[in-house]
């Protein structure tokens, strides 16, 4: 959980066959809000063929902690630890975002 990932090296939707990953900014201002947790919570419940890992900032200072889902460029905001377990179910298990949580830039409908 090491690898440190710019947000221009991420793949963009249209690749179906990109592995599934979850990066969790770590970042100056996302750390300061709890990112450290967040990530550590990810690891405690590690899902099958999802890769998750630290990232260099995101470039949405004040929203955090964020956590980014990809392929599909889900973004999530505010991501506090004891909600990870809903993500981990909800969306890297059954597909289905968690529309609470999502972050209102990238995802203004929900």
């Amino acid at each position: 959980m090491t690898n440190i990932t710019q947000s221009s090296n991420f793949p963009t939707i249209d690749q179906p066959s990109s592995p599934k990953c979850v990066r969790v900014c770590q970042n100056r201002t996302c750390k300061k809000q709890g990112a450290a947790k967040v990530l550590e919570a990810f690891a405690a419940l590690p899902v099958p063929e999802v890769t998750v890992s630290a990232s260099s900032c995101l470039g949405q200072c004040g929203n955090g902690p964020m956590v980014l889902t990809l392929p599909d460029m889900v973004w999530y905001s505010g991501v506090q630890p004891n909600e990870v377990p809903l993500l981990v179910e909800q969306h890297l298990r059954s597909g289905k975002r968690v529309k609470q949580m999502l972050y209102y830039r990238f995802h203004p409908q929900g």
